[in-house]
């Protein structure tokens, strides 16, 4: 994935506002179980009261615990709360206090003024009442036995946990505000709701943080993918023949589809997870070790098996990911060559056969998928039973804690919570590094199309040739011989093609025509020697300059879905002219069968030109070369579907339509280039002949040989 990270810079700023918002979501789910252990504490435990300072007390009952306190702490409290009753302030404030603590009818109040000393009364008050609750649900007993059990609840407090000492305090204040009017139950509620609105606006914000990571990621990664598909389509059309040597065209349809597939979920994921993961999982340790720290030990053995699992799926499972992609090539190729030979395999009846050669294919392909489906799926249910477990053992250890007096119900609820969050930190991190092989392995193939070195560029100082310039193609001293072979394919290539002339090449099959046709539009450079374009290199021009000069015409036809038009408009696109695309329909012979069409030349073609025969194939890619016009029109072979009825009046028409430009033929049938001003005659890679037709019956044997397996002594008129 690291070859590929250079592709992720234009969406920097979508990825740094992901983060942004993956800490928003993690915070805010973070501070859930905080919340949760505050309802049940403090709303549900303690009745909605906070702290174990009470807000309002009977004087007598203050009068009690300032016996208890010294007289620096009784100051810090008479300080802090105000005697209040019925003529110590106005009737406004009476009418409303009295709605709130009833018993202030009857009697004085202590009422707290002000809550910036909270804690430090916290602290201060908290033992005295303790011990006041502790005395009055005592059985009623004799006043020795009081001042006893007051002296053995002060000794004590040196035991006691703070948290059990808070908790008695809280008692005390309950039973104080019951005693005074107030409504608890009231209190409890108002606590609950507000604390439960807090959580439902906390969960409103980590749904949207939520969401818009999940928009934005996906944004990302669809992009990424949609730039990846972009750059690979782009460097292949710019590969040449050279380069789609080193990549099947199964393999490269896999690497432009499923690979890039495979980079983006697997993109996506990260944007989701891999950020996430850590940020929830240091957070729910630190609020996790803020709750509680004797308990501690319980996330490290969870944390540990889930990773103990982890290894060991990865262990067995990476190997099958680094071979499912190589795989799927392998389903891709059997699939692609049996629909591309569909018709031979119905001739030779072999379908049981190619039926077979899938079959396994497909099978080998399935039975990988299966394995890791198969360990995918044990995971997620192994992977329950370890949180489970955690949770289980997180209750035992817990029940005793709040036995001890150590924490509370809620902190242990809180504590449970943090410590899934936390595993499922580690989970979500495991669950992409299971991901990564297979990622890792599409990453890598993208980047070996990517980064591929063409072997065929444009120069640094591109060489430009004069508009009007004649098309003289020559071959001075070519040889050539394809990437990796140590034996030369062509030998001493030497010829000129000059316009208004027909220069044909005839051989036997392997004899190099085709080679020496590739290597004019630079499908592949000479290995030594040079080919001239109006006298320059044909290396010092733009790849864009030459190609436009040349009208190609393959050995087999090639058309493209969409209309006859618009095949006919591909070398010019909607720069062709009407009387052009006319013209060249007319030149090559495809008039007669585009008329019998319903819609004409505006008649569907197919994906490949599957709905038209081979002949109407080859004349329709001829009159696609003609709509172009350039200066060197090359035919590789591509009169041989023709029948010698329509190849003579093809020639006949062009002869006198394209009569100054460069026109270089490959032929198997003499008749095609009979009349041709330089037929050069191939043998194993060498020019064995070179002359008109007659001057090589007489001067050349291979040719002659090659004339007389197709005509007889008497049309050949030697």
């Amino acid at each position: 994935m690291l070859k590929l990270f250079k592709e992720f810079k234009p969406f920097t700023i979508l990825i740094f506002l992901i983060v942004g918002l993956l800490l928003l979501q993690a915070s805010t789910e973070l501070a859930l179980p905080d919340y949760m252990s505050r309802i049940v504490n403090i709303g549900i435990q303690q009745n909605g009261i906070e702290d174990p300072v009470p807000e309002a007390i009977r004087v007598w009952q203050m009068e009690k615990i300032k016996s208890l306190l010294t007289n620096n702490e009784r100051v810090f409290v008479e300080y802090n709360y105000r005697l209040v009753d019925k003529n110590s302030i106005d009737i406004k404030e009476y009418e409303r206090l009295v709605k709130k603590y009833p018993v202030l009818e009857n009697e004085s109040l202590f009422i707290l003024d002000t809550k910036d000393s909270i804690e430090e009364l916290g602290e201060v008050l908290a033992k005295p009442m303790v011990i006041l609750w502790g005395m009055e649900n005592q059985e009623i007993l004799p006043m020795e036995q009081k001042e006893s059990l007051q002296s053995k609840l002060g000794e004590g407090f040196a035991n006691l946990p703070e948290q059990m000492i808070s908790q008695g305090a809280i008692n005390f204040v309950r039973a104080e505000y019951e005693a005074i009017g107030m409504n608890t139950r009231k209190i409890q509620s108002n606590y609950i709701l507000y604390i439960g609105g807090i959580m439902l606006l906390i969960s409103i914000l980590s749904a949207v943080a939520s969401i818009s990571v999940g928009f934005l990621s996906s944004r990302v990664s669809a992009r990424l993918g949609r730039n990846l598909r972009d750059k690979v389509f782009r460097k292949v059309t710019s590969f040449s023949n050279s380069e789609f040597d080193d990549f099947s065209t199964a393999s490269l349809i896999t690497r432009s589809t499923n690979d890039i597939q495979q980079v983006q979920m697997f993109t996506m994921l990260m944007l989701r997870m891999v950020f996430y993961a850590p940020i929830l999982g240091v957070g729910g340790i630190i609020r996790a070790l803020r709750t509680n720290t004797s308990m501690a030990w319980t996330i490290g053995v969870g944390v540990m098996a889930i990773l103990a699992l982890v290894l060991l799926l990865f262990s067995i499972a990476m190997p099958r990911f680094k071979k499912m992609q190589k795989l799927v090539d392998k389903v891709n190729l059997v699939m692609r060559e049996s629909l591309n030979g569909l018709m031979v395999i119905r001739a030779f009846n072999t379908q049981k056969y190619e039926e077979g050669k899938f079959d396994k294919a497909n099978r080998d392909l399935t039975k990988t998928n299966l394995f890791v489906s198969r360990m995918m799926v044990m995971m997620m249910p192994t992977m329950m039973l370890i949180m489970n477990g955690i949770m289980l053992l997180i209750i035992w250890v817990g029940a005793r804690e709040i036995d001890m007096g150590s924490i509370q119900v809620g902190d242990m609820m809180a504590f449970m919570q943090y410590t899934m969050q936390i595993i499922m930190s580690f989970l979500m991190i495991s669950m992409v590094s299971i991901m990564l092989p297979r990622a890792s392995v599409s990453a890598s193939r993208i980047s070996e199309v990517l980064d591929k070195e063409l072997s065929i560029e444009d120069p640094m100082e591109a060489k430009t040739i004069v508009e009007k310039s004649p098309g003289k193609l020559e071959f001075n001293n070519v040889y050539f011989k394809y990437p990796g072979a140590e034996k030369h394919v062509l030998e001493g290539i030497s010829f000129a093609a000059k316009p208004g002339e027909i220069t044909a090449f005839i051989g036997s099959t392997g004899s190099g025509k085709s080679t020496i046709i590739n290597l004019i539009p630079r499908f592949y450079d000479v290995t030594e020697g040079e080919i001239l374009l109006d006298g320059i290199n044909i290396k010092d021009l733009k790849l864009q300059d030459l190609r436009e000069r040349i009208g190609y015409v393959p050995q087999k036809g090639i058309l493209f879905s969409g209309t006859i038009d618009s095949n006919l408009r591909y070398g010019k696109n909607i720069n062709a002219k009407e009387e052009d695309i006319l013209k060249a329909i007319e030149i090559s012979q495809a008039k007669e069968f585009i008329e019998e069409k319903e819609k004409g030349i505006q008649s569907e073609i197919s994906q490949g030109g599957s709905n038209v025969s081979g002949g109407q194939k080859q004349r329709l890619s001829i009159a696609r070369a003609l709509v172009k016009r350039p200066d060197i029109f090359i035919f590789d072979d591509s009169f041989s579907a023709l029948d010698f009825k329509t190849d003579a009046n093809l020639r006949k028409a062009m002869e006198k339509d394209i009569q100054n430009s460069t026109i270089i033929i490959v032929a198997q049938r003499i008749n095609t280039i009979a009349n041709a001003e330089n037929i050069i005659v191939l043998d194993e890679g060498k020019i064995v002949g070179m002359g008109k037709h007659k001057e090589l019956l007489r001067s050349c044997q291979v040719y002659r040989q090659i004339a007389l397996s197709q005509l007889s002594e008497e049309e050949l008129a030697i």
